[in-house]
């Protein structure tokens, strides 16, 4: 696919690093996003700046790669806009919920326009230098027709099945199950701390045992010694993703206990204050029910 203009929309934390690997691996990459700083930084390293979302439909393929429901609808989900695209693909990498993700999918098969959905493992530096884990679901001609642009952003690509929310679901159940982790890590450390156990000891041992890895080395880490920022991902964004969860649970009858203790915890640090917060910040939660200083 390299030599064809790829539109983008959505140059956030993540968005900005995706962009600039498509413009690495050769891409003509045309991008717009809301505030205009972010767009500027991507045209001195080579991308296009669309004015209008109908400039970047004129594309050949659009990546999109928005914060939520409420922003890929009232951006991406226009009838008008859509029906005036000359793109014949649209891959939509946002995590969003199961139901949007039906509709996006009906709406752009009425208006003649592939739809693949493919959510992304990593945090902002994994995307900048194109490692992400990919989640892809949809029509085998397009995952094929997009694998060169997952190729540039990411270091593979999981396939989930022939329906775009099925990578929706897999994305909601991977960030329900690293919600509950983080939760587990900071009760445990709680309970390790109020006996006079060092939490950074008892991370270094349990990701040298029995939980190696990035996820309990990296967010125990975060977890033991209350480093919450930068955020790396806010902690509003984590309440969305357990909300997502719930409401994907509830829709096929799928008990999540843990759902509503991780969505009152969360809201819980917002109350707190914590919204700028990495959602690794919802430990703080687990140390005041423990009466544990601040």
């Amino acid at each position: 696919m390299t030599g064809a203009t790829i539109g983008f929309v959505g140059l956030g934390a993540m968005g900005r690093g995706m962009a600039g690997s498509l413009l690495r691996a050769g891409h003509t990459v045309r991008v717009w996003n809301r505030s205009p700083e972010p767009v500027a930084t991507l045209v001195a390293e080579g991308a296009e700046a669309a004015g209008t979302l109908a400039e970047v439909y004129a594309a050949d393929t659009v990546v999109s790669m928005l914060a939520n429901d409420e922003a890929v609808e009232r951006l991406l989900l226009d009838p008008a806009l859509l029906a005036g695209a000359a793109t014949t693909l649209h891959v939509n990498m946002a995590s969003i919920s199961v139901g949007l993700a039906e509709r996006a999918e009906a709406l752009h098969a009425e208006h003649g326009i592939g739809y693949l959905a493919a959510p992304v493992l990593g945090r902002p530096p994994v995307a900048a230098a194109g490692r992400l884990n990919i989640l892809t679901a949809g029509a085998p001609e397009l995952l094929a027709r997009a694998e060169p642009l997952f190729a540039a952003m990411g270091e593979r690509t999981w396939h989930f099945g022939a329906s775009p929310r099925q990578a929706n679901t897999a994305k909601i159940s991977t960030n329900f199950l690293l919600a509950c982790a983080i939760e587990s890590m900071a009760e445990a450390c709680s309970l390790a701390e109020a006996h006079g156990v060092r939490p950074t000891d008892l991370v270094e041992m349990f990701t040298g045992t029995l939980f190696p890895g990035p996820v309990y080395s990296g967010y125990g880490a975060m977890v033991a010694e209350r480093r919450y920022e930068p955020a790396g991902f806010r902690l509003p964004l984590g309440l969305k993703d357990v909300g997502l969860a719930l409401e994907a649970g509830a829709a096929r009858n799928v008990p999540l206990p843990f759902g509503g203790i991780l969505r009152d915890a969360f809201l819980d640090a917002l109350a707190h204050g914590d919204a700028d917060k990495d959602w690794a910040a919802v430990a703080a939660v687990a140390r005041r029910r423990a009466g544990l200083p601040a």
